[in-house]
């Protein structure tokens, strides 16, 4: 009987990069390596790393890249009101469109229910 691997997937939640890993392997290796080492911890905790991330995805207007990586922020230990502090923040260079993006964002984790399933691991 034979034993199936389990799917790799992103850290971040996108399912593309898993396919464009079959594309060129070598350089997928080298790119997690940088996501790695970006934003891993160090002077700055992980969650102040992806709230820096979110702000510039918010402001060019990705949602599915600002939701995924809000997603690992909360991973790490943000708070629904740190992530909202954050695109407020956002707001003021990103504009409407970093604001509203994020928004539409935030609540989509919030009808998922993250921020439940946090306060329930305390």
């Amino acid at each position: 009987m034979s034993r199936k691997t389990p799917k790799k997937t992103d850290p971040f939640g996108y399912s593309e990069m898993v396919w464009a890993e079959t594309l060129d392997p070598e350089y997928a290796a080298v790119r997690d390596e940088l996501r790695r080492v970006a934003v891993s911890e160090g002077a700055l905790p992980v969650k102040v790393k992806e709230m820096i991330v979110i702000g510039i995805l918010a402001s060019r207007g990705l949602q599915y890249g600002v939701a995924a990586h809000m997603r690992r922020a909360v991973q790490f230990g943000a708070t629904r009101q740190e992530l909202f502090e954050a695109l407020k923040a956002a707001h003021i260079p990103g504009g409407g469109v970093a604001y509203s993006v994020g928004i539409r964002a935030l609540q989509e984790l919030e009808l998922e229910g993250a921020f439940k399933k946090k306060a329930a691991k305390r």
